[in-house]
């Protein structure tokens, strides 16, 4: 990335090789890092990212808004009458 960049990532933690993250949070080619997931979850406590001064690190809550949470709530009603009813349910799980 271009030096001095900052770096947010809130969609999955594998995304990021944090190892190379945390040199490069060190060695200040990363400017700052704003994290909501991590490789490893729940975060360890001997996580080096969280020694690191510009880095905010949040515990997973990207979907933990009211608006994410209601929607999630009727998606999963939704799901439960579609299969009640005997249709495919839009967001079947696997």
């Amino acid at each position: 990335m271009k030096r001095g960049a900052m770096i947010v990532n809130t969609a999955r933690g594998r995304i990021i090789d944090e190892a190379a993250l945390i040199e490069a949070l060190r060695s200040g080619h990363i400017s700052a890092a704003a994290l909501d997931v991590f490789e490893v979850e729940p975060l360890k406590p001997d996580n080096p990212l969280l020694g690191i001064d510009n880095v905010i690190l949040t515990p997973h809550l990207g979907a933990s808004s009211l608006e994410a949470m209601q929607r999630m709530a009727t998606q999963v009603a939704q799901g439960v009458i579609d299969v009640l009813e005997g249709r495919e349910p839009s967001n079947r799980v696997t």
